[in-house]
């Protein structure tokens, strides 16, 4: 099935740059929203299977829109790519903190935007093949088949994202893993990433799983993380 990507641009040159790109030789299905009130609605009407996102919107931000369509029960996976002016790097964690996947900075290559959203794609579509798998150490409890944590009996809610992130650490547990790995295995880039995404990441799961077991998530300097032994 032909993949379908939401682009949120306000700027219609840019949306409409983005959409011919994709739509080109029928590799991808591409609709163009201007504002977050649209894409929310957008959204709830059809399936897609990625958005692209800008940050910069009228009315509701990008930031708030992100925040917005994690909450809800159909984009909570939803891979979702921010494009930004904003170079500011409050923004770029923020958005990454509020459950972006990844982001690309304006002005961008649109070679590096298709690939981005391959390699989103690719893991999206490797996760809903991954067979089923548990890990239970006695702290960590994870159904890998079906996205379901829990630290000390408690259920953790996790995105897509920082559940493949968990999943590749617990598969590697007492192993390190430099950034560029994470980024391979978990964003399924073949090519040089932002690696500050890892990292931002890789706070998020720490705050999520708590302050005793985020610990666990160990940073080695200069290289990567890995997670402890129990």
């Amino acid at each position: 099935m032909t993949p379908r990507v939401l682009i949120v641009e306000d700027e219609s040159d840019i949306a409409e740059s983005i959409r011919r790109s994709l739509t080109r030789e029928g590799r991808y299905q591409a609709a163009t929203v201007g504002t977050a009130e649209a894409a929310l609605q957008e959204l709830s009407a059809r399936h897609y299977d990625m958005t692209v996102l800008d940050l910069n919107l009228p009315g509701m931000d990008g930031l708030e829109l992100c925040r917005q369509i994690r909450r809800s029960d159909r984009g909570a996976q939803l891979p979702i790519l921010v494009l930004t002016a904003r170079v500011e790097e409050a923004d770029v964690v923020l958005g990454l903190e509020l459950g972006a996947d990844d982001y690309l900075t304006k002005p961008f290559r649109m070679r590096e935007l298709e690939a981005r959203i391959r390699a989103l794609l690719r893991r999206a579509q490797l996760a809903q093949e991954q067979p089923a798998g548990h890990f239970d150490d006695g702290e960590i409890e994870a159904d890998l088949g079906d996205y379901r944590v829990a630290v000390a009996g408690r259920p953790v809610r996790l995105t897509k994202t920082e559940f493949n992130l968990l999943a590749v650490l617990i598969t590697n547990c007492g192993r390190v893993l430099s950034r560029e790995r994470l980024l391979e295995k978990v964003w399924g880039y073949d090519f040089p990433g932002q690696t500050r995404t890892v990292d931002v990441h890789i706070k998020n799961l720490r705050a999520k799983l708590g302050t005793k077991t985020g610990k666990r998530i160990e940073t080695v300097f200069g290289i990567g993380y890995r997670l402890l032994e129990r």
